[in-house]
C-alpha cells in the first residue's frame, strides 16, 4: 500500500498536519498506535498562545470553533507559599492572550474536523526502512506495512521516527510529576477553596504542587519534587491511600490546605518524570522525513509552548508542503530551518524556568517570572 503523506502519531501536532494539508486539498493519513480516539483521557488543561497556538487555529480554519472551548477564568493564576499565604492573586483577565481549553475537547475538535478515516487507529509503528530516493517502508506491530513518500515523525517523547534523522534521545531532567484528581472539588473544604478558578502554584526547594481547576470542577494536581528516578521504585503505587501519604509526607511542613490536595485526592497517582531533548536540537536534511512537536524538541513544560509549538508546526509543514513551488525537499528544508530557529530559545526557556520554580530561593524565582517583587 502506498501513501504520499504518512503522519505518524494522532496528537495534537499530527492532527494540526493533516487538517491543514486537508485545507489545501492535500491528503493524508494519520496513523496512531492507540486502539480509538477514547482509549485514554488526554492530559489536563493548555493555554493556546496568540502568537503560535492561535495562529495555527486560524491556518487550520479552526479558531471560532477553538473560541467556543474556551474554559471562561482558566486562564487565572494564584501563588502561595507553604503555609497556604495567597503570595499572588492574578484573574483571568479575558484578552484572550492565552486562553486554556482542555487537551482532549482541543484534540476531539482536530478529529472532528478530518474526514472519517484520515486516522489509522490501532497502528503501532514497528519498524521503518529507507528505500531510497526519499521514499519509506513503514511496519505496523499488526504485520502492515506501507510505503510512503513523506513519513512525518509526530509521535512524541520517545519517537520511533526519530532515530532516521537523529541519534539524540530525552534525558531526565531531574524533576518527577506525580499527576493525581480531586473531583466535585466545589464542594470540599480549604484544599478546594484554594484552587479557586485557574492555576495554582506553590514552590520551594526542590519540591512544589501545582493544580488545575477544569471546567467541570474536577482539580487535576501534580506534585513536584526533585528525585532521582529510582525514587520511585520504593512506593508502592498500586496503593493509593499509602502512596498519597508518602507523598504529602514530603510536604510534612507545609499547609494542610495544600497537602490536602495530595491527601484527599480520589485517583492512583501517576508518576511523570520530566524529559527534554538538547535544547537547539537539530538534524542534518534526510530526504523524505521530517519531525515535528515533542519528536523534534521536547522540553519541559516550564515555558508552556510545547502544545502550542506542536501545533505551529503541524500548520507551518502543512502550509509549506501546499506552497512549495519547487518540490517536497524544498519545503522540508524550509520547514525544518524555520524550525530549528523558533524552538530553540522556549527549550532555554523552559529548562531556565525549570530551575527557578524549585532552586534555592523558591518562591521567589516563580513571582519574579510573573513580576511580582515580594519577598518571602
Amino acid at each position: 500500500m502506498t501513501n504520499p503523506i504518512a503522519i505518524i502519531g494522532a496528537g495534537l501536532g499530527g492532527l494540526m498536519l493533516a487538517r491543514v494539508l486537508q485545507v489545501h486539498g492535500i491528503a493524508a493519513t494519520v496513523y496512531e498506535a492507540e486502539i480509538s480516539a477514547d482509549a485514554r483521557t488526554q492530559g489536563g488543561l493548555l493555554d493556546i498562545h496568540e502568537d503560535n497556538g492561535q495562529l495555527a487555529l486560524k491556518a487550520a480554519g479552526l479558531y471560532d470553533q477553538f473560541l467556543g472551548i474556551v474554559i471562561p477564568g482558566a486562564d487565572a493564576k494564584r501563588i502561595v507559599g507553604k503555609d497556604g499565604r495567597i503570595l499572588m492573586n492574578r484573574p483571568d483577565i479575558g484578552q484572550g492572550r492565552r486562553p486554556e481549553v482542555d487537551r482532549g475537547a482541543l484534540r476531539r475538535l482536530l478529529l472532528d474536523a478530518l474526514p472519517a478515516g484520515t486516522v489509522r487507529w490501532g497502528h503501532k509503528l514497528a519498524a521503518t526502512r529507507a528505500l531510497g530516493g526519499g521514499r519509506h517502508e513503514v511496519s505496523f506491530a499488526d504485520g502492515s506495512t506501507i510505503e510512503t513518500a513523506l513519513l512525518v515523525g509526530a509521535d512524541g517523547a520517545w519517537s520511533r521516527v526519530r532515530p532516521l534523522v537523529s541519534p539524540a534521545m530525552p534525558a531526565y531532567m531531574g524533576t518527577l510529576f506525580i499527576e493525581t484528581f480531586l473531583y466535585d472539588s466545589a464542594a470540599r473544604g480549604n484544599e478546594g477553596g484554594l484552587v479557586a478558578e485557574g492555576t495554582l502554584m506553590a514552590t520551594a526547594p526542590g519540591k512544589g504542587i501545582f493544580a488545575h481547576r477544569h471546567g467541570d470542577g474536577s482539580v487535576q494536581v501534580y506534585i513536584a519534587l526533585n528525585k532521582a528516578q529510582s525514587w520511585c521504585d520504593g512506593i508502592d503505587w498500586s496503593d493509593r491511600t499509602g502512596a498519597l501519604a508518602g507523598l504529602a509526607a514530603e510536604f510534612a511542613d507545609w499547609s494542610p490546605a495544600l497537602t490536602g490536595l495530595i491527601t484527599e485526592s480520589e485517583t492512583r497517582p501517576v508518576v511523570r518524570p520530566i524529559y527534554a531533548l538538547p535544547a537547539g536540537h537539530c538534524w542534518d536534511r534526510t530526504p523524505g522525513v521530517t519531525l515535528l512537536g515533542d519528536a523534534a524538541h521536547l522540553m519541559s513544560p516550564f515555558a508552556g509552548e510545547g502544545a502550542n509549538l506542536a501545533l505551529y508546526d503541524g500548520a507551518q509543514l502543512g502550509e509549506a508542503l501546499a506552497a512549495s513551488p519547487d518540490g517536497l525537499e524544498a519545503a522540508l528544508l524550509a520547514y525544518e530551518t524555520a524550525l530549528f530557529a523558533r524552538s530553540a530559545e522556549p527549550a532555554r526557556e523552559s529548562a531556565r524556568n525549570m530551575a527557578r520554580f524549585f532552586d534555592q530561593d523558591a518562591p521567589a524565582g516563580l513571582l519574579a517570572l510573573f513580576g511580582v517583587p515580594v519577598a518571602v
